[in-house]
């Protein structure tokens, strides 16, 4: 292992994942969060015990979730002497909070800790214009009356038009999807392909519900026990009916079937040492065993979410492990294009070469093997909350098999990736 110390994972509970300005509508990143976070300490019987951190996130971030992690360890029956930090790495904001965590009690530093996401597109904040608020503070640093009435004179009725938040890189004002595009043109990768992972998707996730594999993950929230987006009913012939959401023209491929929707909902993890397990008589369901990041850089040229290509390389590199070392594989569906363009660069000789500097391509992984419970594209994907869906998932899938070791690859927007491997 990669730590010096093992990280174990104890458990993971979420809200049922969610579109957008639907069921959850009006509630907060601190409502949504603090759901799953109470639940968590509810069923792991830590009322009045003091963990070492909370680190969680958001990535569609209101004003009012500015202390996020500790108004939720307030919220709960945690020890009030619990601290809470809030992080953003974007859609990789869950995963990122589990590595910090596990770096902590890797370290020693701390016994345990909660790591968690939150992302609601139902409450997001109006944003007004900059102008309309360098008036404002113009108009209140006036220090007479015919000063304010002049400042007033200038004011513009334009300036009250509101701004939403909207997900576009600022570098290219390109939003993830159209970025997307570009990568699948230059990988080749076709409509068909796509929808055909996505239908899959949604096949393993019905399954799996259908198995009972989601129930212990989900706590009741909204009067909702599972999520809305899976698709148990949907077809090739209905995926291949849905016009391009993205590139409209004949050349575009991603749709609203193979792109995961816009989605609210939040998801807590439990991390701990073995030590503390023991203590807390605790049920270790796996082992969180490293964790890589990195980045591309995709202002000239690379592909804004190739980045976990990089990410795991490095991983696989530092673990002394090949990409088929896997039991299975946990990989984000942001869009199912993003991850058939991964899957093809890690058999491309060129781009192993050039740009993972290997001898040799990392070759192709067993697809039966990836996403086994459903993927993002058909569970859903509130940005900060995926890590943490999937460290969980992950977890259960390894005590449900007895043994064996995950990878595990989110993209992310800023043309970022998190990896990581998990094990029993």
């Amino acid at each position: 292992m990669s730590f010096s110390k093992k990280v174990a994972i104890i458990k993971g509970l979420r809200t049922p994942f969610v579109k957008s300005q639907t069921n959850y509508l009006g509630k907060s990143n601190q409502d949504l969060l603090g759901t799953a976070f109470n639940q968590l300490v509810e069923k792991t019987n830590l009322k009045g015990v003091e963990l070492g951190d909370v680190i969680t996130g958001t990535v569609m971030n209101h004003p009012f979730d500015w202390n996020l992690s500790r108004e939720v360890v307030l919220g709960s029956a945690l020890a009030a002497e619990t601290p809470g930090m809030n992080i953003q790495r974007a859609c990789g904001t869950g995963l990122e909070a589990a590595n910090l965590i596990a770096l902590k009690i890797a370290s020693g530093q701390i016994e345990a800790g909660i790591a968690g996401g939150s992302d609601t597109n139902s409450d997001i904040p109006l944003i007004g214009q900059r102008k309309l608020t360098h008036f404002l503070i113009k108009l209140q640093n006036a220090k007479t009356t015919a000063e304010k009435l002049k400042q007033l004179l200038k004011f513009k009725f334009s300036t009250l038009k509101p701004q939403l938040p909207v997900v576009r890189e600022p570098r290219t004002g390109l939003s993830m999807g159209e970025h997307c595009e570009l990568m699948v043109k230059e990988w080749k990768i076709s409509r068909a392909d796509q929808d055909q992972l996505a239908y899959e998707s949604h096949q393993k996730a019905a399954k799996a519900y259908d198995e009972g594999f989601h129930d212990d993950l989900i706590v009741e929230t909204a009067g909702l026990v599972k999520d809305t987006i899976t698709r148990k009913e949907t077809s090739i012939e209905k995926l291949a009916k849905l016009k391009p959401a993205f590139d409209k023209s004949a050349a575009g491929s991603l749709t609203a079937g193979n792109s995961t929707p816009l989605t609210d909902g939040a998801s807590a993890v439990l991390l701990a040492s073995p030590a503390f397990a023991k203590e807390h008589d605790l049920e270790v369901m796996a082992y969180f065993v490293d964790c890589e990041v990195a980045a591309v850089d995709f202002v000239h040229g690379a592909g804004l979410l190739m980045a976990p290509t990089v990410a795991v390389s490095r991983l696989l590199e530092r673990n002394k492990l090949s990409l088929q070392d896997f039991d299975f594989y946990e990989i984000h569906e942001a869009f199912a294009g993003q991850v058939l363009c991964t899957l093809k660069a890690w058999e491309s000789p060129d781009y192993c070469k050039n740009v993972l500097k290997r001898d040799k391509p990392l070759g192709s992984i067993d697809r039966n093997k990836m996403n086994v419970k459903g993927g993002s594209l058909a569970l859903g994907h509130p940005f900060a909350a995926t890590g943490g869906r999937i460290v969980a998932s992950a977890a259960k899938i390894l005590k449900e098999h007895g043994k064996g070791r995950i990878l595990v690859s989110i993209c992310t927007a800023g043309g970022m990736g998190v990896a990581a491997i998990i094990e029993r």
